[in-house]
């Protein structure tokens, strides 16, 4: 049977209020009085119930974390950086896997609701209105990590996406390329379709260099369609000599592909990657990317969260951390 507050109270032979002045650790409790009724909680195995907490305080100290996919590289280190704030300022994890479906980013969200969690950090590649309307209704704070929200009503942190591929595509072009091809992700998503791609195509624009719809490939952030991507870009003749990628997975894909069809990296052809995950270590060549620092924006975005769930004052709702290019053996001297 479980151990119940009763069953210390009764054992300490004070009253219940008492065990959970002792358990919630507040001060008004005698030394002689706390000590007895800690080591009844010890010799029972007394263990608070949070939900029954949380009715009293309207707190359960429980963040509830929606992630598209926890098996990727990529939310799995924003998920750990979202995990060490919350440890560090006591708060206990919910985590759930999405699959990038918006009906069930939507029950699930619901869900953690229900479970009156005190707050929510959610990642998502596609925030819809609804998603927004629902965000909106929410009692408890949410913010948005790695993801963009395009009314910027909801807290949000992230890097600026459309500056960092602006770097990367003229960090080619100073190497003197014109033929730059991009496997962006899905586009129907408003960080590449708004924000990477626009990056892209203002490079081009300032250094004069035509933009070509048949160097863009759309992928799905996975291994395959970075393969897939590098067949359909060298098909009909085209030879881009550089690559700009808007994942490390995708990146691997590309750099197999072209090591498939016996080109050199980055001898034939050279490759930018994005966001930085462990990856981009674990390929010869290893890639040159655009370091988003993946760790930060989640414990910057659960920071921020802790202080919207204090009703703490907030310098700035939507947050936006610096990027880098980190050059390595994908490219030639960038």
């Amino acid at each position: 049977m479980n151990v119940t507050i009763y069953d210390v109270a009764r054992e300490a032979n004070v009253s219940m209020a008492t065990v959970s002045r002792v358990v919630n650790g507040n001060p008004n409790v005698k030394p002689a009085t706390r000590k007895k009724v800690v080591e009844v909680i010890e010799r029972l195995g007394y263990r608070p119930n949070a939900v029954a907490r949380g009715l009293a305080s309207k707190k359960t100290t429980t963040v509830g974390v929606i992630i598209p996919d926890i098996a990727s590289t990529f939310f799995a280190e924003l998920a750990r950086g979202i995990e060490d704030i919350a440890t560090m300022y006591k708060y206990n994890i919910i985590l759930s896997n999405s699959d990038q479906n918006k009906d069930k980013e939507l029950h699930l969200l619901n869900t953690m609701l229900g479970k009156q969690v005190d707050g929510l950090v959610f990642m998502g590649g596609n925030i819809t209105a609804e998603h927004v309307e629902e965000f909106k209704k929410s009692p408890v704070p949410i913010v948005l990590a790695g993801s963009i929200e395009e009314s910027s009503s909801i807290p949000t942190v992230n890097i600026n996406y459309e500056q960092a591929s602006y770097d990367a595509v003229q960090a080619f072009i100073g190497e003197g390329h014109k033929e730059i091809a991009f496997v962006v992700g899905p586009l129907i998503e408003p960080i590449n379709k708004d924000k990477k791609l626009v990056g892209y195509k203002r490079a081009l624009a300032d250094a004069g260099i035509e933009y070509q719809e048949n160097l863009i490939f759309e992928g799905d952030y996975t291994y395959d369609s970075g393969i897939e991507a590098f067949e359909k870009l060298h098909e009909d003749g085209r030879k881009p000599t550089a690559v700009l990628v808007g994942s490390d997975e995708m990146a691997l894909g590309v750099i197999h592909g072209a090591q498939d069809k016996g080109l050199k990296v980055p001898g034939d052809i050279e490759v930018i990657s994005s966001d930085n995950t462990k990856l981009t270590l674990m390929v010869r060549p290893q890639l040159t990317t655009i370091v988003q620092p993946l760790y930060d924006i989640g414990a910057v975005a659960m920071r921020l969260l802790t202080k919207l769930m204090n009703k703490e004052s907030v310098d700035e709702n939507n947050v936006v951390l610096p990027h880098r290019i980190e050059s390595r053996d994908s490219t030639k001297s960038i």
